[in-house]
């Protein structure tokens, strides 16, 4: 499991991650191209490609958000090369542009768009729902289960893509995306990386008027004729058991329902739908017609089960179908095993196999005894020795704060308490820029640099062309720590560690013409205190650069290097127990001593930032002796 088996020759056999079993995928289709943006559940797809890449010959960047990766492989797969792009469901939002626009233009080279929906909303703003992205763009999705058929499926997406001339869209969810299982690992039959001449006409992917309808026409005879090929494909699996019930599922829904009649003791027969869009109304018609019930087990929105529901009008009009609609499953939040045996036995009318509901009750009543147990800032973080400065400096100024998606996230839990709103990826300057006109409380904006550069950058134009007053500030902590320390515009170095130019902030905003910029280290907390509060009191809009690297990222290279990470310690004589480090800073390294109440400092979980030595009115918080 890992790089190593992503690289390995076959034939072989390999347990791997499904994003790893993605990744695999697409160097055996002989990938050229990758560009994609970080964002979970999807992650390690984007990690993995960058960790390989020196050893094979495609190009890859990581890019600045989800349009431009997508917009990157489009140019290379209309030219004739094979691309690959990876994001979450939300980052299809942003590439959304291009990717309609795509679906009309089509493309030369296969191209595979690699999107993971976020049931639950574990790392997410929202649980959206993917596969409506498919059948709105004209755009063939094919949904994977487990790692085996991902890989699979990803080879298989590459010569449709190219049979078509359109991207296919492989939709996947948290749950497989971070399931692992045995997979079947192929030659790696690669050629070289070698440039193509552009063989197209003029006009052949400009997509305005009188093109635009004809590429819409296109698109129908396109999608009959997929159609037509995904009902007799054999990325659907029919299990056929002889009984009158029958389930329609896909993805996670699949690994669900088979443990669920497992545990229930049912053998009904299973539709797997591995082509979701265009749905193979056929395959499906014939499969309804042997049925007396047939339930539809699908997490979010109730995406199949209109189909089911529409096709069973003419295949089969007795059937029964049980899904959203008829109350026995929810579209909200992710499904488990227990919520799909429910489900079933309450279509089925069957006795449950055990009472979840007394299970889960004494789950509840067991966790009331335990401490709550927050998300919170690492050990180190320079986000939250900025997020306290900013508060010393807004001390008694009313304030009304916009912030963003990033670690920085977490400034509206305890004890921080900052962020009034957060929509979505760079959204604070748009929203600040709104609350400037309507509220009477100084108007604060908070954004990542890779935030920043992601979607942050059009609403601070806006803001300094039309002079909107408030504060952005910008916590630089040279990567996309949130997701695991990739690089972004800001850093040095790009995939598979390629250099590359460094964008640096204040240029950035000098060019756009905005001169009161002030920059400050959050560590130095008695020296970045006064900057902020002096440019907080300015008419904006105007920007605070709060500068220092991730503490996970820095350690990384400290240890590339050889050199120790030390840490701190609390002398107990000098303690006085005011808790001002725990109260004021809240650093998970820090906690009581269970006998004396003093101050103590975990000496594994310290980064020996200082900020709570500065912070600490009694000087009690010095460097461990021995480090």
């Amino acid at each position: 499991m890992g790089a190593a088996d992503v690289v390995r020759e076959g034939p072989a056999r390999a347990f791997m991650l499904c994003n790893e079993a993605i990744v695999r995928g697409a160097i055996e289709a002989d990938v050229k191209v990758v560009s994609a943006y970080p964002g979970s559940p999807t992650t390690e797809v984007l990690d993995t490609l960058s960790a390989v890449a020196p050893g094979f010959d495609y190009r890859m960047e990581i890019s600045a958000n989800e349009k431009v990766a997508l917009e990157t492989c489009a140019g290379a797969s209309m030219a004739g090369l094979r691309t690959i792009t990876s994001m979450k469901s939300v980052g299809l939002n942003v590439a959304s542009d291009a990717f309609y626009s795509l679906s009309y233009t089509g493309i030369k080279g296969g191209m595979v768009l690699v999107v993971a929906d976020d049931p639950q909303a574990h790392s997410s703003q929202t649980e959206q729902d993917g596969r409506t992205f498919g059948p709105s763009a004209y755009v063939p999705m094919l949904e994977p289960s487990n790692p085996a058929e991902a890989k699979r499926m990803v080879k298989a997406a590459f010569e449709i893509s190219e049979r078509y001339g359109v991207p296919v869209l492989l939709r996947t969810t948290t749950r497989v995306n971070h399931q692992s299982g045995i997979v079947d690992l192929g030659k790696l039959e690669r050629k070289p990386f070698a440039k193509v001449r552009w063989d197209h006409p003029p006009g052949r992917f400009v997509t305005v008027a009188d093109s635009a309808r004809t590429f819409k026409l296109a698109m129908l005879e396109r999608t009959t004729r997929l159609e037509a090929e995904f009902d007799g494909s054999d990325l659907n699996l029919v299990e056929d058991t002889g009984s009158d019930t029958g389930i329609v599922t896909s993805g996670a829904g699949y690994n669900y329902s088979v443990d669920a009649c497992r545990e229930l003791g049912i053998e009904p027969s299973m539709l797997k739908l591995g082509t979701t869009y265009p749905l193979p109304k056929k395959l499906i018609g014939d499969f309804l017609k042997k049925l007396k019930t047939v339930i539809i087990v699908e997490e979010l929105s109730p995406y199949l089960e209109l189909h089911v529901t529409a096709i069973a009008k003419d295949a089969n009009p007795s059937v029964r179908v049980v899904g959203k609609w008829t109350g026995h499953f929810s579209e909200a939040f992710e499904y488990n095993t227990n919520i799909v045996v429910e489900g079933i036995a309450k279509a089925l009318g069957t006795k449950l196999p055990v009472d979840y509901k007394a299970v889960m009750d004494k789950a509840k009543e067991l966790k009331e005894g335990l401490a709550d147990r927050w998300p919170t800032f690492c050990p180190g973080c320079p986000h939250r020795a900025s997020l306290h400065a900013l508060r010393q400096a807004l001390k008694g100024v009313k304030h009304v704060v916009a912030t963003d998606i990033g670690c920085y996230s977490m400034s509206f839990l305890e004890p921080i308490n900052y962020g009034d709103t957060l929509l979505c990826m760079g959204a604070c300057t748009g929203v600040a820029a709104g609350l400037q006109y309507a509220v009477e409380e100084k108007v604060v904006a908070i954004v990542g640099d890779s935030t920043f550069y992601h979607a942050g950058l059009p609403g601070l134009v806006n803001a300094i062309h039309h002079g909107d007053d408030f504060t952005l500030l910008i916590l630089d902590n040279e990567v996309t720590a949130m997701t695991g320390q990739q690089p972004n515009p800001g850093s040095d170095a790009n995939a598979g560690g390629r250099a590359a130019k460094p964008m640096v902030i204040e240029n950035v905003l000098r060019g756009f013409g905005l001169e009161d910029i002030t920059i400050v280290d959050p560590y130095d907390v008695k020296n970045a205190v006064g900057p902020m509060k002096d440019a907080l009191a300015r008419k904006g809009p105007n920007v605070i650069i709060s500068r220092r690297a991730c503490a996970l990222h820095a350690d990384r290279l400290k240890r590339k290097r050889g050199e120790k990470i030390s840490s701190n310690d609390v002398s107990k004589e000098a303690c006085k127990k005011p808790y001002t480090c725990i109260r004021e800073f809240y650093c998970p390294a820090l906690s009581i001593d269970d006998d004396d109440r003093k101050s103590v400092i975990s000496k594994e979980l310290c980064d020996k930032c200082d900020v709570c030595a500065k912070l600490c009115p009694f000087g009690s918080i010095k460097e461990r002796e021995g480090g």
